[in-house]
């Protein structure tokens, strides 16, 4: 336990609501947020914006410095740079290096750092539970710890409560813990967090739920449902991912349908759809993110009761890359074209438009794909910088690409970044043949029927 002063809590408080509500607000209720990465910024941002009275915690110097600086380091979140320089200079967000440091002056404590996954795919909850135990050791009476990150369900109640339990010395009830998932995608964070979707809240007990609705209730404008325990919470968030990844499996295993049903299947999705119990995604080259691919396996690999549905929707969705990749190939095949003497154009290296991620990106098995296969490999992406990953697959990386630079027999489209819409597929043709042309994301069909583009769309026939 801290010996942290006597400050105003949330958490068991005997005043009224409104008066909680203005001692959050006014800045008397010191808020802790702990990861400033892609959500974790935002979300400390929101807090400070709505509260005047944030410390985030992490242990990259590199963060710590750039935000104490008025300087936002997360890239693509509109409205974020203002926001940062805003509160800064306010003195209503500060950073520090020091986890303890900060559980020792927090009495509201919010963990969003990233759940990782090992090589076997299992949960790993080694970070979360670090912070947790930096959290317990400066763990009050009064306190509120709120966990954003996603973990697979039953984490906070047999895992991170005793922690912090045993850290502190502390029982629940002297303190309190709350499950409050993100609902946050990268590249409109501010908006997501500031309520664009209705916010989840459970508690480990009745008065922790509470104490968080309240809170949350001032941080969101919509909504705020709150649910039976933190392992419903948990629940909600994990199977929210578990329900994009099926379905886009499914979307997926029907465009491999498109040319035995010699139909375009993306534009039967599309008209299935208008039926309003009908809701399937659209297919494309892969599932990437530090999410979808991951969210499954918090319940594949954790709990002993069979998921074969989910395991096989996570076998098709990493199957995709390949085929992307194969549907390259097998033009240039058809062409007569052989791998080894084929130049292959990668277009988009993140795993999303518009955002520098890669985790699970499907362009490096598309990479490793045509590599294995002997073609030259050739990638580009408007926004990553760090390229070094691609290059050991095989390819070789260019900040950007036109036909004067590059002769391609073949493009594969994998992320659709916007600045691609302006390139010139037409362009790479050579005078007597059409450059084949593999659309992964349905976003450049108005070549499919250009006399200088062999165009092949993922569930598109043609």
């Amino acid at each position: 336990m801290s010996t942290q002063s006597s400050v105003t809590t949330i958490y068991g408080s005997e005043r009224t609501e409104d008066e909680q509500i203005a001692a959050l607000t006014s800045g008397d209720v010191p808020v802790g947020v702990y990861g400033l990465g892609k959500m974790g910024l935002p979300l400390a941002s929101v807090y400070a914006e709505t509260t005047g009275n944030v410390t985030g915690a992490d242990i990259d110097t590199d963060v710590v410095r750039e935000i104490n600086a008025g300087r936002n380091h997360i890239v693509g979140e509109p409205g974020l740079d203002e926001l940062v320089e805003e509160l800064v200079e306010d003195g209503a967000l500060v950073a520090n290096t020091e986890p303890r440091e900060v559980a020792d002056e927090a009495s509201i404590h919010v963990v969003i750092v990233p759940t990782l996954v090992d090589e076997a795919g299992r949960p790993d909850l080694s970070v979360i539970e670090a912070v947790a135990r930096d959290i317990g050791k400066g763990l009050d009476e009064g306190d509120l710890v709120v966990f954003e990150s996603t973990l697979p369900p039953r984490s906070c109640r047999d895992a991170l409560l005793p922690l912090l339990e045993s850290e502190s010395g502390l029982s629940l009830g002297e303190f309190g813990l709350a499950f409050c998932p993100e609902r946050t995608s990268s590249g409109r964070a501010l908006k997501d967090i500031r309520g664009a979707y209705p916010k989840v809240v459970g508690g480990a007990d009745d008065e922790s739920t509470r104490a968080a609705s309240l809170i949350y209730d001032q941080i969101s404008s919509n909504e705020v449902i709150t649910v039976s325990d933190t392992t419903t919470a948990e629940a909600v968030k994990v199977f929210e991912g578990v329900y994009r990844d099926v379905n886009i499996a499914l979307a997926n295993e029907l465009a491999t349908h498109a040319g035995e049903f010699e139909i375009d299947v993306t534009e039967a999705i599309d008209v299935a759809n208008t039926q309003p119990f009908c809701e399937i995604h659209t297919p494309g080259a892969g599932v990437g993110g530090h999410c979808i691919p991951y969210y499954p396996q918090f319940l594949i690999t954790q709990f002993e009761t069979g998921s074969p549905l989910m395991e096989t929707a996570r076998a098709v969705n990493d199957e995709m890359p390949h085929v992307t990749a194969q549907t390259a190939l097998d033009r240039l095949a058809a062409r007569g074209i052989d791998p080894e003497n084929a130049t292959v154009l990668v277009l988009g290296l993140t795993y999303r438009a518009g955002v520098e991620e890669i985790r699970k990106t499907p362009a490096l098995p598309v990479v490793e794909h045509l590599d294995e296969a002997g073609a030259d490999v050739v990638a580009t992406d408007p926004i990553l910088d760090d390229t070094a990953v691609f290059e050991d697959a095989g390819a070789t990386v260019m900040r950007g690409v036109t036909s004067d630079d590059l002769s391609p027999d073949a493009i594969v489209l994998v992320t659709a970044h916007e600045s691609f819409d302006h390139l010139d597929v037409p362009a790479f043709a050579d005078d007597d043949r059409p450059v084949v042309f593999v659309d992964g994301r349905q976003a450049a069909t108005e070549y499919r029927d250009h006399d200088r583009v062999d165009y092949e769309g993922i569930g598109l026939h043609d």
